[in-house]
């Protein structure tokens, strides 16, 4: 029922809709979500630190009780929920929340792990100093006030801040269509580019950049990359990519990885909690156990690792799955004369010195109607007391009149003074009225004209404003100015796991029972030919090393068993050991089959450069002489279970596979000593699972040891060594080039002194030689020091045999020039001199062995050579 004299308003409710949530959105941006560009606060903050003002609670006073401010900042400024206005005040507190601390608490405040402060009947608060700065200037009405939610006080609409707020404290916020997230940044460089700035209105964005370089998180870590630093910059928009401080120590015999520091705003019991279910689910294998060790000295979280685990993978992982790694996306959405505006860094400078600028003016103008005022009252007391006899005028018209308001009428009268220059004397006490105090009343007035000077040439003059604004400033900077917490990498940029890992020269070895492992090429010694050479790693029982392959971190190597099936590895992704390691197994690492073993392997760079795929074949060599050559592109899609590379016939294996370039000449060897050369056009191309075609006629009990491929006739030197440690090298032109699936020609004259061709390597040379026996000795030699020989000759002996030891494989390595070039009379495990006629005696002296002498003839049988 409409009651009478009532009238309704017929509306349309989705125009009402509209109006009501535009003008409900507005209001949380204005008044809740947004801070003002000028003092970097949202409307709870301001009211928070006015609050605080109005208590006295500076930083020189003693602490009060947080519900004491939480109360009265309610009851006066800020009409909402208690926990709206302690969580901000709590905030402000937090030294991993802001960069630089606005409230000084004391008690619980909680703690990086997530945990929640203490009740605010519990913990206390004053003011921190820096928000003096703040806050200073606020009684010389600098800065505009309204009326609070009752009209019964009021309170500023701005600070006015000699702090650039917005920009070394950031903020975030959600308010209703948008959004602002602005990134905290360091204190001295901001100041230093707000200077440039002022010196500088026509300054660029990128010459700011050289003062204030990019954000500066309170928790540091590591700003990864800087293109999203140059866009929040430059836009106001922008993802910085941020990472944890890590470093490596040994805990006992296990590594460890050691975070100092992690990214802005991770919640740090949440983010060890997430890593443990990660590593529980196998998401990243290699972690033995987490553990926070951090105190009141620091942050430090342990992740100690498993003994075959390799750090740097384990981190990218941890970059990958985890907190360690975070992205900050800065939104620099701020309000502006209460609109809000996407900002650039140019744009929160500019706004804040104009903010400066205004406060300067207002502060000097009330300033100097202040002197003014002061300076009128001084003229007042001059006028009437400057000498004895206006002095003793004064004071009879003080005694003789009835009541004050007679006796201000007639000092009026008698001076010609203004209402307030009469109340001022007759507020005056009787002291002041010595001759003393009427020469300091003289001085004052003095000062004060010079003041009124001052205050009207700061007014007058623009320039000196901005002086005094830049003056200020690098005061605040001595103050409170400090050191940048957040490095930053420029290198970095969207993360692929090898980032970390330093592309660095690297020798793997495989065992015969399939171990591998990944040393620094640098570990190796060179040595002389005739050394014995150094311990290049412990092996199982009746195990010894098969393969030694040199290579860098970042490349790949595709795996050829003898079943004919190729897999796929990074070099880092092999775990690394030292000289004496023993390795990993290789089922470990890649899913062969148990009955299966690995026969070959290919090193090659980017597999994902079609250009480069498609111009490179693969040539695999068989035991029974089977040659195959497919393109390397047929390989460039790795598969955990691997891909079949060639069909095996039965009563064969795969016993070797390379590169080639299309152009390359391939040599095949046997163990008999045999040779033969083809061009590789010879073969066809052919797909993954295709037999091949015959490479050698074998001769019966005979089978191929190996093959190479030559691309470059003048400097490629054919080097062949047989087990019992004889080898030489040979021009590949002593060779004669013939159909593929000839019978080949003598490449080593093999007898029971040289045993069977075991090896055929292609060299230089520049290239270095690197020897392992089936014992585990390495040695590491320049192959420069084997002359070259005639085809079918014997050799010299390369490496010194003990009892039945044989070699067990060869590698050709690059010379290091990093690498001290020692010499075998310097070798650990002996000492070497050589006799006039060429004999090369090494003396070994172990704890275990008498001393004894092995003599190499670098000469011997050299009467075979043709």
């Amino acid at each position: 029922m409409r009651s009478e004299g009532e009238k309704l308003i017929p509306i349309n409710i989705v125009d009402e809709m509209k109006s009501s949530y535009i003008d409900y959105s507005m209001s949380v941006i204005v008044s809740r979500a947004l801070p003002d560009v000028r003092d970097g606060l949202k409307p709870v903050h301001r009211r928070v630190l006015y609050g605080m003002y109005g208590l006295g609670v500076f930083s020189n006073r003693k602490y009060l009780k947080s519900a004491r401010i939480v109360g009265d900042v309610l009851g006066k400024y800020h009409p909402h929920g208690d926990s709206s206005v302690y969580d901000a005040m709590v905030r402000m507190a937090q030294p991993w929340s802001l960069r630089y601390e606005q409230v000084d608490g004391q008690g619980n405040f909680g703690s990086m792990d997530g945990d929640p402060p203490a009740a605010m009947r519990y913990t206390e608060a004053r003011l921190k100093k820096i928000s003096d700065e703040i806050l200073a200037d606020l009684d010389k009405e600098t800065v505009d006030f309204q009326n609070n939610f009752d009209d019964s006080l009021t309170e500023p609409t701005v600070l006015p801040t000699k702090i650039p707020n917005l920009l070394v404290n950031g903020a975030s916020g959600i308010a209703v269509g948008m959004a602002t997230n602005m990134a905290p940044h360091n204190l001295s460089e901001s100041i230093d580019a707000i200077c440039a700035y002022i010196d500088n209105r026509e300054i660029t964005i990128d010459e700011l950049m050289k003062h204030i370089i990019a954000p500066d998180f309170p928790t540091g870590g590591i700003i990864y990359g800087y293109d999203g630093v140059r866009d929040a910059f430059h836009t106001g928009r922008g993802r910085i990519i941020l990472r944890a401080k890590v470093g490596f120590e040994e805990i006992g015999n296990r590594n460890a990885i050691i975070v100092s520091e992690i990214p802005y705003q991770v919640n740090k019991a949440e983010m060890i909690a997430r890593t443990a279910e990660l590593v529980k689910d196998d998401k990243i294998p290699g972690i033995y156990e987490i553990r926070d060790e951090s105190d009141r000295n620091g942050l430090r979280v342990v992740y100690e690792l498993k003994n075959d685990a390799i750090p740097n993978v384990v981190l990218n992982l941890l970059y990958k799955y985890t907190a360690l790694q975070t992205s900050f996306s800065v939104n620099n959405i701020a309000l502006v004369k209460g609109r809000p505006e996407q900002l650039n860094l140019k744009d929160i400078i500019h706004h804040f010195v104009d903010h400066r600028h205004v406060v300067i003016v207002r502060r000097t103008e009330y300033e100097l109607r202040k002197a003014r005022e002061r300076a009128h009252i001084l003229e007042g007391f001059m006028k009437v007391i400057g000498t004895q006899e206006s002095l003793d005028k004064a004071i009879s018209i003080i005694r003789h009149s009835a009541n004050p308001a007679e006796a201000k009428e007639g000092l009026i009268a008698e001076f010609d003074l203004s209402d307030i220059q009469a109340q001022a004397i007759l507020d005056l006490r009787l002291a002041r009225l010595t001759g003393m105090e009427l020469d300091k009343i003289r001085d004052e007035y003095e000062q004060i004209m010079a003041l009124i000077n001052d205050l009207e040439d700061i007014l007058a003059n623009e320039p000196r404003r901005y002086q005094i604004i830049k003056d200020e400033l690098l005061e605040v900077k001595e103050k409170y100015g400090d050191e940048r917490r957040s490095e930053i990498d420029y290198s970095g940029g969207e993360m692929s796991i090898e980032d970390l890992i330093p592309d660095e020269k690297v020798v793997l070895t495989i065992s015969h029972a399939g171990y591998i492992k990944r040393t620094l090429l640098s570990e190796y010694k060179v040595q002389s030919r005739g050394g014995v050479g150094n311990r290049g790693a412990t092996t199982r029982d009746e195990d010894f090393l098969e393969y030694i392959v040199t290579a860098t971190n970042h490349e790949y190597l595709l795996f050829f068993t003898e079943k004919g099936k190729c897999f796929w590895l990074r070099v880092f992704e092999v775990p690394e050991g030292s000289k004496t390691a023993k390795g990993r197994a290789v089922q470990n690492l890649i899913n062969i089959e148990p009955d299966d073993k690995i026969k070959a392997y290919i090193r090659t760079k980017d597999l994902k450069n079609e250009d480069y795929t498609s111009q490179m074949n693969v040539v695999m060599i068989t035991k029974n002489g089977t040659i195959k050559k497919t393109s390397l592109a047929a390989y460039s899609r790795p598969r955990t279970n691997g891909v079949n590379a060639i069909e095996i016939r039965e009563d064969d294996m795969l016993l070797g596979a390379k590169l080639t370039n299309g152009s390359s000449e391939i040599m095949i060897a046997s163990k008999g000593g045999k040779c033969i050369r083809f061009p590789e056009e010879k073969v066809r191309a052919v797909g993954r699972t295709s037999i091949g075609v015959r490479g050698i006629d074998l001769g019966a009990g005979d089978e191929v040891i190996g093959m190479i491929v030559v691309n470059d006739l003048e400097n490629d030197t054919v080097l062949v060594v047989s087990e019992k440690g004889y080898g030489k090298r040979t021009a590949v032109e002593d060779y004669r080039i013939t159909n593929r699936g000839g019978k080949g020609v003598i490449t080593l004259n093999i007898t029971e002194k040289t045993g069977d061709l075991i090896a055929i390597q292609s060299v230089t040379d520049e290239d270095g030689l690197m020897i392992i026996n089936r014992s585990g000795v390495a040695i590491r030699m320049n192959t420069a020091e084997l002359r070259v020989m005639g085809r079918n000759t014997q050799g010299v002996k390369l490496i010194n045999l003990k009892g039945n030891d044989e070699i067990a494989a060869i590698a050709k390595v690059e010379m290091d020039k990093d690498v001290e070039d020692e010499e075998s009379e310097n070798s650990e495990n002996g000492e070497a001199t050589t006799n006039e006629d060429g004999t090369t005696i090494v003396n070994e002296t172990s704890s275990e062995e008498n001393p004894t002498s092995e003599t190499t003839e670098e000469n011997e049988d050299n009467n075979n050579e043709e």
